[in-house]
């Protein structure tokens, strides 16, 4: 339920690991419908491409997500895998082990170390690079790295070559390393292998890479119709560890057999039969982020009106109505009725005899670029035959983010033109936006304005070490109050109504660092009802280029205090600098008003541990931003974390035209291994996913999650909202470019 009070319309809006891989899958995926899929190579149970347990050497179509759940044994996996480029990508792996300890020495017990287990879980990260193509009389070659920063446990490379020799049959053969190496070993080309040294794991294994025994290992795949498909391997893997030393099943054979069926491009399942003793299972899931899973069902843009030829009407052209009485209102109401059903809100008009000036707020579309393009439409129909030029000036958070300038005689001109979308992005000038709008009619009753919504609250959370998916479900109220252009207090409440985040992880030693993010289940369990946010937030400009923003109040669930931010970003460029200063102090546990922290927050599973009755920390970062080619942006943070650390984050994302946005990211501080505790440092992937590609009407809405190995507390840094980068670059000519696609809709 929500309501309103201003006159505008619109507001803004484990059991096991076969549990933990469903319970993966679902938060990922069920919050939209699966796009349809390319012809593409199928999976194997590590969520690569490749045969069964053996990778391949192809790869999926460019920007692909595959997400994986496999089981066989006592072994259960789950992966999600990202073709990056048409050569590149990358995998993050979930795993789990039943029965680790079974036949461990320290029965019946076993309480430390990595035999204290029951159930083992790892997680591990892949790297794919496709050095060559398929083509007449060459395979796809493909090296691989798996496992390349963990513990070990799965830890090997790879060289594999997959060639079809028919439409439907073709074969794969490659070289392994590590633990693909350790059945059927021909030598050790590169060298010996040093031993692992796990310590807290997540350290790069670049001394074991392609060194020690090399096996070999090949397979073949015929599809037999359109939905079935036959597969057929001999592993290069002995399962060592599992089979061997923890008998968790029995490793007869070197050869696997299955078959999957794929009913849909989308989706894939498949049975196999596993090393001569025990059955598998696994389902593919495939997503093309480029391509809805089905239409864009939104009401068609008003048509272009041209204006009547100068030399047969002159009359229309006279600039008379500049002096007309209340002239700049009665243009502004039109234009704001006219676009009210597009979600497009008029702030304020400003207009001489041949150029109009709107500012106007976008609330219903991602694309930015087709709410300019539905504004300058609605200009053609209302504005005077005298007016030329329209400039349609975007707000972000209340703020001026761009001009975008478009000549009415080119839209009159382009409309109908088989390459309107290049000619009129070619014409269109995109510049920094004035600072004022003194001069402008405002459109009264806009300010201030309160809204507020109710809804659903899940909660996430994966890979506690012992609990491989947790999750809570609760009720959400947000408010919002905006006082001025740029001024708002934002709050949210929280209630939790059932779930298990309550329930005690493994607590670690936490070395000498506060305790910013790992003691989130203490929030969880005292936060049943939390007001997670409530803050003030003023966003402004000090430069056609130069944004600056100020946060006060309680900011995210576990601090609040002040932030401030300030962005050069030029309009034109794919370059930006930032700068952010927090000073916060940690909230108490219940999330109330409070910042007393209780010493049980300090716990460790070794015991009790003294910690400070209250915390606070000046942190901050000089940030770096870059729009790579093809929808790539690198992001560089160095500054002080609020554990105190100090060091540097780096992101890579990629982004679709549609929304869709994945990347990666990784934080090294000063902070030791022992120090941060398991992983050794933060890293992790980030997915946001709009709602529009789903369910199939505007929205600007997106669903965001985060997968990383743990919550520690090096590298963590404050969650505050209306971070400037991504509130204004959308309405920059960079991003612009990308959207440009939808000027016309």
């Amino acid at each position: 339920m929500q309501q309103k009070s201003a006159k505008r319309s619109g507001t803004r809006a484990a059991r096991r690991p076969i549990v933990g891989g469903a319970a993966i899958i679902a938060g990922m995926f069920l919050a939209a419908p699966f796009g349809l899929a390319e012809t593409k190579p199928s999976l194997n149970l590590y969520g690569v491409t490749g045969l069964i347990d053996m990778p391949s050497g192809e790869a999926q179509p460019d920007g692909y997500l595959t997400a994986t759940s496999s089981h066989f044994g006592a072994i259960s996996r789950s992966t999600l895998s990202f073709q990056i480029t048409p050569r590149i990508s990358a995998s993050f792996r979930f795993l789990g082990i039943r029965n680790w300890n079974k036949t461990a020495l320290c029965q019946p017990n076993c309480t430390t170390g990595i035999d204290q287990f029951d159930t083992y879980y790892d997680r591990s990260f892949d790297l794919r690079f496709k050095v060559l193509n398929e083509s007449r009389y060459l395979p796809a070659i493909t090296i691989g790295l798996q496992d390349f920063a963990g513990t070990g446990v799965l830890s090997g490379e790879y060289v594999a070559a997959t060639k079809n020799l028919t439409p439907n049959v073709k074969v794969t053969a490659g070289l392994g390393w590590g633990r693909l190496a350790s059945h059927g070993s021909i030598g050790a080309p590169f060298g010996t292998r040093p031993p692992i040294v796990i310590g807290q794991g997540g350290n790069f294994n670049v001394k074991q890479w392609f060194r020690g025994d090399a096996a070999p290992f090949a397979g073949v795949e015929w599809k037999i119709n359109n939905n079935w498909t036959f597969k057929g391997e001999y592993s290069s893997d002995n399962y060592t560890e599992e089979a061997g030393k923890r008998s968790t099943f029995k490793h007869k054979s070197p050869f696997n057999f299955g078959v999957e069926y794929q009913p849909s491009d989308s989706y894939r399942v498949g049975a196999y039969y596993m090393y001569g003793s025990t059955v598998g299972i696994a389902g593919q899931i495939f997503i093309n982020p480029k391509q809805r899973p089905s239409g864009l069902s939104e009401r068609a843009p008003y048509p272009i009106k041209p204006r009547p030829n100068r030399a047969s009407a002159p009359d229309e052209y006279t600039t008379e109505w500049t002096e007309q009485a209340d002239v700049g209102n009665i243009l502004r109401e039109n234009l704001g009725k006219r676009l009210k059903d597009d979600g497009i809100i008029v702030e304020s008009l400003g207009f001489s005899a041949n150029t109009v000036q709107v500012r106007i707020r976008n609330t219903r579309y991602l694309n930015n670029a087709e709410a300019i393009g539905r504004t300058a439409r609605a200009l053609t129909e209302l504005m005077p035959a005298s007016v030329e030029t329209f400039e349609v000036v975007p707000l972000a958070n209340g703020v001026p983010a761009s001009r975008v300038s478009v000549q009415r005689s080119d839209l009159e001109a382009l409309e109908f033109s088989p390459d309107a979308i290049a000619q009129m992005r070619a014409r269109t000038t995109i510049t920094g936006a004035p600072l004022s709008a003194a001069d402008q009619t405002r459109a009264p009753g806009l300010y201030p304005d309160f809204t507020w919504s109710i809804g659903p609250n899940v909660r996430l959370r994966f890979f506690d070490q012992k609990s491989p998916f947790k999750g809570d479900l609760g009720i959400r109220a947000t408010a919002r109050y905006q006082i001025a252009p740029g001024l708002a207090l934002e709050g949210e409440v929280t209630q939790r109504v059932i779930g298990n985040l309550k329930d005690r992880p493994p607590l670690p030693d936490r070395g000498r660092l506060q305790p910013v993010r790992s003691a989130v289940f203490y929030y969880d369990r005292e936060g049943d009802l939390a007001i997670e946010k409530l803050a003030l937030h003023w966003h402004s400009k000090l430069a056609p280029d130069v944004y600056t923003r100020v946060s006060l109040g309680y900011l995210e669930r576990m601090f609040g205090g002040i932030s401030t931010e300030v962005l050069w970003k030029p309009t034109g460029s794919r370059w930006a600098l930032g700068a952010e200063l927090d000073y916060v102090k940690q909230r108490s546990p219940d999330q109330r008003f409070g910042f007393s922290l209780p010493q049980a927050m300090y716990e460790t599973d070794s015991g009790p541990k003294a910690g400070a009755s209250s915390y606070s920390v000046l942190t901050g970062h000089v940030s770096a931003y870059y729009k790579i080619s093809d929808g790539f942006h690198a992001q560089l943070d160095v500054g002080k974390y609020l554990a105190g650390d100090v060091g540097a984050t780096f992101s890579l994302d990629r982004e679709f035209a549609n929304g869709w946005r994945i990347g990666a990211f990784a934080t090294k501080t000063n902070v030791s291994s022992k120090d941060f505790g398991s992983g050794s440092f933060d890293k992790g992937i980030k997915i946001v996913i709009p709602l529009n590609w789903g369910i199939g009407s505007p929205s600007r809405k997106t669903f965001t999650t985060t997968l990383r190995p743990f919550g520690r507390d090096g590298g963590a840094r404050l969650e505050v909202d209306g971070r400037l980068y991504d509130s204004v670059r959308g309405y920059h000519a960079p991003e612009l470019d990308t959207q440009f696609g939808r000027f016309w809709k």
